[in-house]
């Protein structure tokens, strides 16, 4: 359990196994991912935050994936994305006091996108990813663009967040988005889990600790 501001947050911390981890022992980075919609059937048990923060994992950082306020053991209720963003920048405080001096790797699916981007204005990760981010449901408009190198990977056949929206909110902001189109692949990414983790691997490259 994390402490947050709307009560304590349930959280999975998952460190990097055998044969991942930087060879020095050290932790040069950590990631946070946030869940989908807490309405919706939304936790960080989703196949998608998982694939995200096992691609992170693989690249030597603990993972961090954790239940907005009020989802399965965490206190509190549902707050419209405000509450949310709060939580995520708790659990980012508490990774960055568990492993002083580590980059912060920032990820979220879906509304967690939206949370991410919401979030990362303040926490200001050095790597942000976004799969699918709910950017015309929850409003990220007043939101600085992310002053870092960030991903959106994207499904052409979206049938919640339009992918022609999501590249016309990208687009208008600098520095741009590195953009990974899926062709045919929907919100979910079924059957595409694969290509969205390489995706991650591959604009995370660079910063693989060896």
């Amino acid at each position: 359990m994390i402490a947050g501001p709307a009560g304590d947050l349930e959280a999975l911390i998952e460190s990097p196994r055998a044969g991942e981890e930087d060879a020095a022992g050290a932790v040069r980075a950590f990631a946070v991912v946030c869940h989908p919609h807490p309405l919706h059937g939304g936790t960080l048990d989703n196949k998608v935050v998982y694939t995200v923060a096992r691609a992170f994992q693989r690249l030597a950082a603990p993972a961090i994936r954790f239940n907005y306020r009020g989802v399965g053991g965490s206190a509190g209720a549902y707050d419209g994305g405000a509450g949310e963003t709060l939580d995520t920048l708790a659990v980012i405080e508490y990774g960055r006091r568990r492993w002083p001096g580590a980059a912060l790797w920032l990820g979220g699916f879906s509304f967690g996108g939206a949370v991410a981007v919401r979030a990362a204005g303040k926490a200001k990760p050095e790597r942000l990813v976004l799969a699918a981010p709910a950017v015309t449901r929850i409003d990220v408009t007043r939101e600085p663009a992310p002053a870092c190198p960030w991903l959106i990977v994207q499904g052409d056949a979206d049938d919640m967040v339009p992918s022609a929206e999501v590249l016309a909110w990208a687009g208008a902001l600098r520095p741009r988005p590195t953009v990974t189109m899926l062709p045919g692949a929907g919100h979910f990414f079924h059957g595409r889990i694969n290509e969205l983790r390489e995706a991650v691997l591959a604009f995370m490259a660079p910063l693989e600790v060896s």
